[in-house]
């Protein structure tokens, strides 16, 4: 039997679930505020980023156009509203839907995650349940098996309802619109410019960074579920032959990826790293071009230097992928918060879409009497900087004191260094300010002259700025300054020249 993460299978050591409170350490050190607008008592799924969570958040998505920018993909953006028929051929308008349920009190509540809920603090596992792929009568057999009860510990109505995401509007006094509920469509429907634009040569690649929109049931977990939020969606368009022919995969199928398939999770198995090689040859995953697809979402996964036994990508179960969909599986993370949440879904998903916007347009979307298919890789920025606080946040004992230390990898900090004169007199404040001058042309950095060395410090761990630079008298003499390492708190003199 595998070890588990609580009552989760891990394939590695027994690890004690440590839930922090990570909503009020973001709020306090400038990450995440809300919900939004506070001053009138906010609305459930919206959200402010401050100066350091908006900080961060680019870096996060800075990140992944770099990953998508060196494998020749080109970033597009498209409107965020779209007129019904769009809505309507893309099938969101018909299918877009989550399970609702209504307590005795008419309190509504998305079933699946209260499900989850209740199983997470009850020690159990929502993976044992196959919670996120269940239909209606599934999840409500699942409610009477546990006795479950809304939050406020009123009975459930033994009812489920789908309750449709899309958020409408008007444009102008009568034309029916929609704000898009993910950025992949509205990023296919410039597909003949695109074929123009790349010289009529396949494969085509494109990514999109933008806000979607999804009025969501009583949405929870701070930024991890929100009626606003950003989504980085790539798009890759070539033709079926391409799919097992694609000329990079010989680049990547050495590497190794934590998969989780249908078939192991319904036998209750975990998780294995396997080559994306030996995978394509066992026939877990399909096509060498979406083996090559998950080898940019682990490239990405690795630059963010979350640990291995916190990432898993799991196979959508046939009952449970789109119809359309060739293969789907979901990149998730694993939190201290909330157990595992979904960072990105990477799906095959066929020839569906071009040919469903062909027929509603009445255009041809066609190359050479060939409808191309489409591979997605679809993440969520907010998913993956809530996840950054939490799996990065530590208490750890210092002596008889214990500080809050945000370990953040120095690539991804919102502040690269923070720069403290020892006093403000005798040209110490003037010296900070030139070192703070000169390293703020390559690196964010902070200027910070309030209170002692040693609550600068702390107030700097918490904020997870890798460096910390001081300026003291010996600086005036000969150009040296101490420089203070966040993870281990060791000092050193550095000349000011070798900094960077």
């Amino acid at each position: 039997m595998l070890p588990k993460f609580g009552n989760v299978l891990i394939g590695y050591t027994l690890i004690k679930v440590m839930p922090r409170d990570v909503s009020s350490f973001a709020k306090k050190n400038g990450f995440i505020w809300g919900p939004e607008p506070e001053i009138y008592n906010g609305l459930a799924g919206f959200y402010t980023y401050g100066p350091m969570g908006k900080a961060l958040k680019t870096n996060v998505e800075d990140l992944l156009r770099s990953v998508f920018d060196s494998n020749e993909f080109w970033e597009v953006e498209t409107p965020i509203i779209a007129p019904a028929q769009v809505w309507k051929a893309s099938g969101h308008l018909a299918g877009f839907t989550d399970p609702l349920i209504r307590d005795v009190a008419n309190n509504i509540f998305r079933a699946d995650k209260l499900i989850e809920e209740y199983m997470l603090n009850n020690g159990m596992n929502p993976d044992e349940e196959n919670v996120g792929s269940l239909n209606a009568e599934a999840l409500l057999k699942l409610i009477k098996k546990y006795e479950i009860k809304s939050p406020n510990g009123k009975l459930l109505k033994m009812n489920i309802e789908n309750h449709n995401l899309m958020m409408k509007t008007t444009i102008g006094t009568d034309i029916e619109a929609y704000s898009r509920p993910e950025t992949a469509t509205t990023t296919y429907l410039p597909f003949r410019n695109y074929h123009e634009y790349f010289r009529k040569k396949m494969p085509m690649k494109v990514y999109q960074v933008g806000k979607s929109f999804r009025n969501e049931i009583s949405p929870r977990q701070s930024v991890v579920r929100g009626r606003e939020f950003t989504q980085f969606e790539a798009q890759l368009f070539l033709f079926e032959n391409h799919k097992h022919e694609f000329e990079d995969y010989d680049k990547v199928k050495e590497a190794k990826i934590q998969l989780w398939s249908s078939k192991d999770q319904l036998e209750k198995k975990g998780w294995n790293a396997v080559t994306l090689q030996n995978a394509l040859k066992k026939g877990i995953i399909k096509n060498k071009a979406y083996a090559w697809s998950l080898s940019l979402a682990q490239a990405f996964v690795k630059s963010l230097g979350i640990p291995e036994d916190r990432v898993r990508y799991r196979q959508h179960h046939l009952d449970e992928k789109a119809f359309y969909s060739n293969d789907t599986w979901d990149l998730e993370f694993r939190t201290d918060s909330f157990g595992w949440i979904e960072i990105a879904g990477i799906s095959d998903r066929n020839d569906y879409d071009l040919k469903q916007h062909a027929k509603s347009s009445g255009q041809n979307l066609t190359i050479e009497g060939e409808t191309p298919h489409i591979i997605e890789l679809a993440f969520g920025s907010d998913r993956i900087v809530y996840t950054l606080l939490d799996v990065f946040l530590e208490d750890e004992k210092v002596g008889d004191d214990t500080r809050v230390v945000w370990r953040i990898p120095r690539n991804l900090a919102p502040v690269r260094f923070a720069i403290f004169p020892l006093q403000k007199k005798d040209g110490l404040a003037e010296k900070a300010r030139e070192v703070y001058d000169s390293l703020s042309r390559a690196h964010r950095c902070v200027l910070d002259e309030s209170g002692s060395i040693g609550k600068r410090y702390r107030r700097q761990d918490e904020r997870g700025t890798p460096q910390c630079i001081t300026i003291d008298y010996d600086t005036l003499k000969d150009d040296t300054v101490t420089l203070r390492d966040r993870d281990t708190m060791e000092q050193k003199r550095i000349k000011i020249s070798d900094l960077k």
